[in-house]
This record gives C-alpha cells, structure tokens and sequence, in this order.
C-alpha cells in the first residue's frame, strides 16, 4: 500500500526506481569486500549521486547506510575551512588590507641551496649565515617554515656567563687550550692541541703530535699554534698532567703568560674550547679521512680559514670570529646575483658576492 502511494504520487515512479537502484547498488558495493570498508570507485559514485536526485530529501538519511561518521566529519571540517577561506581571501574581501607577502622567491632560493649544499646547517645558522653574506635581517622562524615547505632532503648546566668570559673582555687576553686524540686511517693515533681566543673565538692554530706526547711535546705543540701571532696574557687549562711538567711551566714564563687552571672534574668550567673540539670532530674530522700528521696539519689549517672568516657564530650573533677581531665586513651579496664559495675542499659551501 505504501508503495502504491507513492507511485500514485507526482514523479512517484521515479521515485521508487531510484531507491530501488539505490538500495541494489549498495547491496553490490557491500557484498564486493565483507571484512573490510567498500572501495567506492568512481562509477559507484556517479551513479549514487545520480541517483539522489530524484529520491526525496526526506529518504536520503535513511538511504545513507555506508557513510561513516569520519566522512561526514570531514566533509563538516572541509566546509569550515572553505568557508573561513571566501571570508578572508582577498578574492571576497578586496578592501580587506594584505598581510605579509612572506620571503621573497630570491630569498627562498637561497635558503634552499645553503641547506642543500650544507645539510649539517641548522635554522639559527642559515639565518645568521643569509644576513651575513645577504645583509637580510631574517628570523630563524621564517627560515624553518621556508624549509619545512620548499626542502626536502634529497632535493646539568649553570645560567649566565662562565668566569672565563668576565676574564677575556679584550681581544688577545685569554686563550684557552686544551688537547684531543684522532686516529689516521690507518688508526694510528694523533694528539691535536687547540688554541682559541676566548673573547672572539678566533682559532689560533694547532699543534699535532704522533703516537705519545710529554711535556716537552706540550711545549713544541703549543709553540707551533701560535707562531705568528702575538702571545695572550693569559692562558686557560685544564688538569691535564701533560700541562703540569716542569717544560710546560718554564715554556710560559719565558713567554710571560700567566696560567690559569679550570675548575677540577667540571667540564662547564672550560665551556668554549670543549665546544671548539666537538664541532671539530662532528663537522670535519669525523667526515674526513686523514694519513699522517702533515696531512692532519693540513687539513686543520683549511677549517681553520673556514672557522674564523666564514663559519658564523651563535655566540657572537651571527658574526664571524674575524669580525670580532676587527676584520672588515664583507660586501653584502645580491639575492639575484651571487655565487658560492667553497672550504675544506668542498665539504662547506656558503654564499658569497658574485
């Protein structure tokens, strides 16, 4: 009888052969898979949206078995972000004022090659390193969301200022020096004394020695780094025994540099020079291979150049440790005009004026 209703109905005969249509088609889309969710293709759905045409609205929620409660959620979700879109687009709102255009494509490009050809570069760094060379202030959120939209790869601490920084407020006051060990590739072992400047973190120099050292190769080592330049006032160790021989402690008077000691088993207390060999070995040693002390000494002197007149620093907001040593700044470099430069053979590349 109701059936018959509604065919007596205006278009009731339509009406009926749709949801039958309707109702057929779901039973052969839910029959084709029974463990897992139907695969609508794209026929099944032309036919089920041709179909609710001509059922009535009325009809349509209880035809809808096979939509889920995600679908509509996302179909709700779909429409709230459209609708926020046409009210904030410039398209619906021309007198609506423009926010920021973002980072020019110059700019981008930039970015993109530096952390290409430098993928150990983290944000603060890019940043630094493009308004260096760039003469761009750019924050180091702008340079995370540029990557994070246009990159992909293959395309217990005390606060405030260490003791050794309040000493070393003028240039050549204090250095601090400290030792470190590096195997050849032929795993022999090579000790590598480092010289930094601790108030412009400029790299003085090395000093490498094969197999076992003492006292009187502490001295040779320390002599080594810092030929040609002029001796500190001050210099910072730690306890190393090796800092403690009669040779070590006669080679400073004669050279009239006062020794000052780190505070015992606290590494935090001899911060800049620690720091200094970490970014030695994971930037550069543990990249590259080396044969013997003159081929070890060659190669610390090219990151060396590298260090102090290319390489920025966090601590010194984004300057170069040459900089902070009173080296003149160099030419700020074009975005649509500009070439690299490269160091330690290639390992590093950054940007500079074409």
């Amino acid at each position: 009888m109701v059936t018959l209703a509604k065919l007596l109905r205006p278009g009731g005969v339509r009406a009926v052969a749709a949801e039958s249509l309707v109702l057929k088609h779901q039973l052969l889309i839910s029959n084709r898979s029974r463990r897992r969710a139907p695969n609508l293709t794209s026929i099944d759905r032309f036919v089920l949206g041709l179909a609710t045409l001509f059922v009535r609205p009325r009809r349509l929620p209880k035809l809808g078995v096979l939509v889920k409660l995600t679908t509509l959620l996302q179909f709700h979700k779909a429409l709230v972000e459209r609708k926020y879109r046409r009210l904030f687009s410039s398209a619906s709102s021309p007198r609506r004022r423009p926010g920021p255009e973002g980072p020019a494509p110059e700019l981008i490009r930039a970015i993109i090659e530096l952390k290409r050809r430098n993928p150990q570069f983290g944000c603060v760094r890019i940043a630094q390193q493009i308004t260096h060379v760039f003469g761009v202030e750019i924050d180091k959120d702008v340079v995370r969301r540029v990557l994070a939209k246009h990159y992909r790869p293959g395309d217990s601490g005390t606060t405030g200022p260490s003791w050794l920084t309040f000493i070393a407020q003028a240039k050549d006051s204090l250095w601090s020096i400290d030792l470190f060990r590096c195997e050849s590739i032929l795993l022999r072992s090579h000790w590598v004394m480092v010289v930094l400047d601790v108030f412009t973190r400029r790299l003085i120099g090395f000093g490498v020695e094969p197999g076992p050292i003492d006292g009187l190769s502490a001295c040779q080592m320390f002599n080594r780094a810092i030929a040609g330049t002029r001796s500190p006032k001050r210099v910072s160790t730690d306890h190393d025994p090796l800092f403690g021989f009669h040779r070590w402690l006669a080679n400073l008077r004669v050279l009239e540099i006062e020794e000052i000691k780190a505070v015992p088993y606290t590494p935090v207390s001899h911060p800049f020079v620690e720091r200094l060999i970490g970014t030695i070995r994971r930037e550069y040693l543990d990249r590259v291979f080396f044969w013997n002390a003159t081929d070890l000494v060659r190669k610390l002197d090219e990151f060396k150049h590298y260090y102090n007149a290319a390489r920025v620093h966090r601590g010194l907001a984004g300057a170069t440790p040459a900089q902070r040593a009173g080296a003149p700044s160099s030419t700020p470099a074009a975005l649509d005009q500009y070439g690299w430069q490269q160091h330690c053979r290639g390992l590093f590349q950054v940007p500079i004026a074409a």
